[in-house]
C-alpha cells in the first residue's frame, strides 16, 4: 500500500485550509494527478496521505491559492493561513520573522535560529532570509502548526513551512509563462518549460522569474527633499532540475537554483518624536528644529494614534542615504528513493546552499549623519544530508519509518559601523537636558579634544555549527479506525563561534576614558555609553575589566536532546476524523554573535528552547464533498523562550523561563454549487508571558515582560473568501476570487512598557513596583484592520490563456509590523519610536499561457 500511496499526486485545495483543486505532480513519493476533489493529498508526514487522515493541524496551499492571492514569496503566505504571520524590518537579509500561533524568534541576530522551520524540497533552509526568493512553479506549501522535528529534518519550536516546486514530468513536454504588470511601475515574468529527454524514464525543467519594482518608500533629507526610495524589488531566478523515473522503481531529481536580488529593505517610518526635539535641544546644538526628521508628519503626543497612522501614511522616511543591497543564493538538493522491496523504500536528501549579501544603510533612521553601516558582509554554507528508511508491515496495518539527519553550517559575517559628522552634536543633544546645555553642542569634543566623527570599525562574526540526530516516526492501526503514532529523534548540537575586530579607528573611546577624572560623576556612565558606543568601541581595552566595555570573545555552545511524540487517532466515520497529540519539542540554543555579547565578563551563550504542546482536533467533510470542517484546540508550553530585543543602543540577548500559547483554529470549506466555493478559517490565540514567567529569573528585562502578550500575536485572526468560476461559452470561463484577513490588536515591540532608571526604580519603593507604574511603550499596539485581496479574469481554452486583473490590500491598510526605539533618539519616555511598515495597496495585470 506504501507504493501505491507513493504514486499518488497532490491533488490539492486550500484556501486558508482548504480551497478550489488544483492538480501537480510529487514531490519524492507521488507521480499520478488525483481526479478526486474531495481528497487533499499532502506529504506532511513523509508520506502521501488524504490530510483529512493525518493527526496534525496542516494547511496546505495550492498553486491556483497562491495565484488568486498573489502570492510571490514566504512572508505572503499570511494572506493564506490564519495561525501563520511574518514580518521584517531593518536588513534585506538577516530580519525575517515568521510566526505560528504567535510564537516565533525575533531577528537581527545571525546567531539566532528560527521557531518556524522552512523546507524546500525537503532541504532544511538554515535562516528565513535564505528563503526569500520567487514563489514560482510551486506544486504547493503546507504550513504544519506546532513543534516539529520527528519528520523534518530539523527541530523548529513552533511549526515549519514545506514547500514543494514542481518536478520534472517524465512523460510529456509543457510549461508556462505569466507576465504581469502593477504600480509602483512593478514589472513580473515567470515562466518553466518541462523536457523529457528519454520518454516515460528522464526530463528536464528549468524555472525562471523576474521581478522589478519601485520602491514605495521615499527616502528624504532633513529639508524634505527626496533623495531616493526604498522598499523596492529587484530580483531574478533560475531554477533546473533533472528528474527520473525507472520501471524497477528508483526515482530522483538533482535540482540546481541561483537566484539574485538588490531589492533594497527597509525604510523605518519616525511615530513618536523625542521631547529633546519638540523642546529644542535637537535645535540648540545646530541640528534644526525637527532634528534630522524630513518626515511630513510625526507625532508629538505619546498616546497620538491617529497621528500615527498619518506618519504610516505619509510613506516617507528620513535618512542621509537609501539603503542598498546586492544578495547571491544558490544551491543543489538531490533526491533518491530506492524500492527495496514492494512495502520499503530507502529516501536520501542531501543539499548545499551558499547565501552572500552585502547591504549598507543608514542605522540612526534619520537624516542626521549619526550612525550609518558602510558595509555587512554575510556569507553562510550549508550543507545538509537526510537518510530514511520507511515503509508498511503487518499488512499494512504498520506504517514505520528511521533514519538519521547531519547538518553542517559556516557564518562569516563582517560588519563595518561608522560615526557620522553629526554623532557628536546628537549627543549634544542628548545631553542638553540633564546638563542646561552647560557643556555645549558637542560635550565629547569639550572632554576629550576630539570629534567623534569619523570613528569606525569593522567587527567579524562567526560561527560552525553541526547537528546530528538520529530519528523514527511509527503509525500502528490498533483496532478497526483506532490509530496510535509514536515518534522520537535524538539531536546533538555543536556550536563554535565568536568576535572579533579586523579594523579599528577609534580614538574617541580611549580618550573619553582617559577624561572621565573631568567627568561629573553622575554622567560618567552615559559619557561611557555614548563615547564607546558598542558598535564602533575597540573592544578589549584595559578598562574592560572594570567597565561595561566591548570584549571579543570565542565560545563553544553544546546540547542534546530527545524529543518525541505520541499521538491518537480515531476515525468515527470514513468522513469523521479525531485526534489528541503531546509533543515535546525543542530549538537549538547557541551563541550571541553580537558585539554587546561579552560585556561585562557576560557568556555570550543563550539556552536552547523547549516546548511541551498538546492539542486535539477534528476533522470531519460531507460525503460529498460540499462542507469539510476542520477544529484543533492546543496549548503549548515553552520554557528557556529565546528573544532578543533592540533597546535603542544594542540588541539584548536572553531567554524567559516561561511562555505560553493557547488557543483554537477552525478551517472549513463549502461548495454550494459547482461554480461556487466558500472558505472560511479563524484563530482564537491567546499567547503571552504568564505573570510568573521570570521564574528565579530577577532581570528587570525578563520581569517587565510577565502578563503581556507575546509579540505580533492577535488574539483573533479570520479569513474569508469565496471563489466563483462561470462558464461563458465552451472554451471561455469567468472567474473572480476574494479574500479578507482579519486581525485583532497586537503587540508590535518586543517590551511592552517603559522602564524608569535605577534611580527611579529605587525611589518607587523596588523593582516590582515600578514594573507595574511604568507607562506602555509608545505606538506600541497596532490596531486591528482588514486586509482584502481580489481577482478576477477570463480563462480560455480550459486555462490554457488567461488575463487576470488583481488587487491585494484594496483598502490601503496602513501597518506597523515592528515598531523599535529609534537608535540614539532618547531614553525612556524620551525615546523617539520608528515603525517598519507592510506594504500599501498594489494593483495590476496579469497574463498567462500553458503549452
Amino acid at each position: 500500500m506504501t507504493r501505491k500511496f507513493a504514486h499518488i499526486a497532490c491533488g490539492l485545495l486550500a484556501c486558508s485550509a482548504l480551497t478550489t483543486p488544483a492538480f501537480a505532480q510529487d514531490t519524492e513519493t507521488e507521480a499520478q494527478p488525483v481526479r478526486d476533489d474531495n481528497v487533499i493529498i499532502v506529504t506532511a508526514t513523509r508520506r502521501a496521505q488524504d490530510v483529512q487522515d493525518i493527526p496534525l493541524a496542516v494547511t496546505a496551499i495550492s498553486p491556483q491559492q497562491l495565484d488568486n492571492q498573489g502570492v510571490v514569496n514566504i512572508q505572503q503566505v499570511t494572506a493564506l493561513a490564519p495561525s501563520f504571520s511574518s514580518s521584517q524590518a531593518q536588513l534585506a537579509s538577516g530580519s525575517v520573522v515568521l510566526r505560528v500561533r504567535g510564537v516565533g524568534t525575533t531577528s537581527n541576530n545571525i546567531g539566532f535560529e528560527s521557531a518556524v522551520g522552512i523546507f524546500i524540497d525537503g532541504a532544511y533552509q538554515s535562516r528565513p532570509g535564505v528563503a526569500l526568493g520567487e514563489f514560482v512553479d510551486v506544486e504547493r506549501v503546507e504550513v504544519l502548526r506546532g513543534p516539529q522535528g520527528t519528520l523534518f529534518g530539523r527541530n523548529t519550536s513552533a511549526g515549519a513551512l514545506n514547500v514543494t516546486n514542481v518536478r520534472p514530468d517524465v512523460t510529456e513536454f509543457g510549461g508556462f509563462v505569466n507576465a504581469g504588470y502593477g504600480n509602483f511601475n512593478e514589472v513580473s515574468v515567470q515562466g518553466a518549460v518541462n523536457v523529457p529527454i528519454v520518454q516515460d524514464t528522464l526530463a528536464m525543467r528549468v524555472t525562471g522569474a523576474y521581478r522589478q519594482r519601485d520602491g514605495f518608500l521615499d527616502v528624504v533629507n532633513r529639508t524634505g527633499a527626496k533623495i531616493g526610495e526604498t522598499n523596492d524589488v529587484d530580483q531574478w531566478l533560475v531554477r533546473g532540475q533533472l528528474g527520473w523515473d525507472t520501471e524497477s522503481g528508483l526515482r530522483g531529481r538533482i535540482i540546481a537554483d541561483y537566484s539574485k536580488s538588490k531589492s533594497s529593505c527597509c525604510g523605518a517610518i519616525e511615530l513618536y518624536q523625542s521631547p529633546l526635539v519638540t523642546g529644542g535641544a535637537y535645535a540648540a546644538v545646530g541640528l534644526g528644529a525637527n532634528g534630522g526628521n524630513g518626515q511630513p508628519s510625526v507625532a508629538t503626543n505619546r498616546d497620538d494614534q491617529g497621528a500615527f497612522e498619518q506618519a504610516m501614511d505619509n510613506r516617507v522616511v528620513s535618512a542621509n542615504f537609501a539603503p542598498r543591497a546586492d544578495i547571491d543564493n544558490y544551491g543543489v538538493t538531490g533526491e533518491l528513493e530506492f524500492p527495496l522491496s514492494d512495502n520499503a523504500d530507502l529516501i536520501f536528501i542531501g543539499s548545499y546552499r551558499k547565501y552572500e549579501s552585502f547591504e549598507n544603510y543608514d542605522s540612526d533612521f534619520t537624516a542626521l549623519d549619526i550612525f550609518n553601516v558602510p558595509a555587512l558582509n554575510l556569507e553562510i554554507d550549508n550543507w545538509t544530508a537526510e537518510l530514511r528508511l520507511q515503509g508498511e508491515g503487518m499488512e499494512g496495518a504498520l506504517n514505520y519509518m528511521v533514519g538519521g539527519f547531519y547538518s553542517d553550517e559556516t557564518i562569516d559575517q563582517s560588519v563595518s559601523f561608522a560615526l557620522g559628522s553629526d554623532f557628536g552634536e546628537n549627543v549634544g543633544a542628548l545631553l542638553r537636558v540633564p546638563t542646561g546645555g552647560a557643556l555645549g553642542a558637542n560635550p565629547l569634543t569639550v572632554f576629550t579634544g576630539r570629534d567623534p566623527a569619523g570613528t569606525s570599525n569593522t567587527n567579524r562574526f562567526q560561527q560552525d555549527a553541526k547537528s546530528y540526530a538520529i530519528f523514527t516516526h511509527n503509525s500502528l492501526e490498533i483496532t478497526d479506525g483506532l490509530e496510535l503514532t509514536v515518534g522520537a529523534r535524538y539531536s546533538w548540537e555543536e556550536k563554535s563561534g565568536g568576535f572579533t575586530q579586523t579594523a579599528i579607528n577609534n580614538q574617541i573611546c580611549p580618550s573619553v576614558l582617559g577624561a572621565l577624572g573631568n567627568i561629573p560623576a553622575a554622567l560618567r556612565p552615559t559619557f561611557i555609553g555614548l563615547g564607546c558606543f558598542g558598535f564602533t568601541a575597540p573592544a578589549n581595552l584595559p578598562q574592560a575589566a572594570a567597565l561595561p566595555l566591548v570584549r571579543t570573545f570565542q565560545s563553544d555552545f553544546d546540547d542534546e536532546e530527545l524529543i518525541y511524540t505520541v499521538k491518537l487517532g480515531y476515525e468515527f466515520s470514513p468522513y469523521v476524523n479525531s485526534y489528541a497529540s503531546f509533543t515535546h519539542g525543542y530549538k537549538a540554543g547557541g551563541i550571541n554573535l553580537d558585539t554587546t555579547a561579552a560585556v561585562g565578563g557576560a557568556d555570550p551563550t543563550f539556552l536552547s528552547e523547549e516546548v511541551d504542546a498538546y492539542e486535539v482536533g477534528v476533522k470531519a467533510r460531507t460525503a460529498n464533498g460540499a462542507l469539510t470542517l476542520n477544529v484543533a484546540a492546543f496549548l503549548e508550553e515553552f520554557s528557556n523562550f529565546q528573544v532578543l530585543e533592540f533597546t535603542g543602543t544594542a540588541f539584548a540577548t536572553f531567554n524567559v523561563p516561561k511562555a505560553e500559547t493557547k488557543g483554537i483554529e477552525i478551517e472549513g470549506l463549502v461548495r454550494p454549487s459547482d461554480e461556487l466555493t466558500l472558505n472560511f478559517g479563524a484563530t482564537l490565540l491567546e499567547a503571552s508571558y504568564p505573570d510568573d514567567c521570570a521564574g528565579t529569573q530577577t532581570s528587570v528585562q525578563v520581569l517587565s515582560l510577565c502578563g503581556n502578550e507575546l509579540t505580533n500575536a492577535p488574539n483573533f485572526v479570520g479569513l474569508i473568501g469565496a471563489l466563483w468560476e462561470k462558464p461563458i461559452n465552451d472554451s471561455t470561463e469567468f472567474f473572480f476570487s476574494g479574500q479578507v484577513r482579519m486581525e485583532s490588536d497586537q503587540r508590535t515591540s518586543t517590551q511592552a512598557i517603559i522602564l524608569p532608571g535605577a534611580a527611579e526604580i529605587a525611589a518607587n519603593g523596588g523593582l516590582q513596583q515600578a514594573i507595574d507604574a511604568a507607562p506602555p511603550i509608545i505606538a506600541d499596539i497596532q490596531d486591528g484592520k482588514a486586509f482584502v485581496n481580489l481577482r478576477a479574469g477570463l480563462k480560455f481554452n480550459d486555462g490554457a490563456y488567461a488575463i487576470e486583473g488583481w488587487v491585494n490590500n484594496l483598502t490601503d491598510e496602513v501597518v506597523r509590523g515592528v515598531t523599535f526605539n529609534t537608535t540614539l533618539r532618547g531614553s525612556g519616555a524620551a525615546n523617539s519610536r520608528s515603525a517598519f511598515t507592510l506594504p500599501p495597496r498594489q494593483y495590476g495585470v496579469t497574463l498567462r499561457a500553458k503549452f
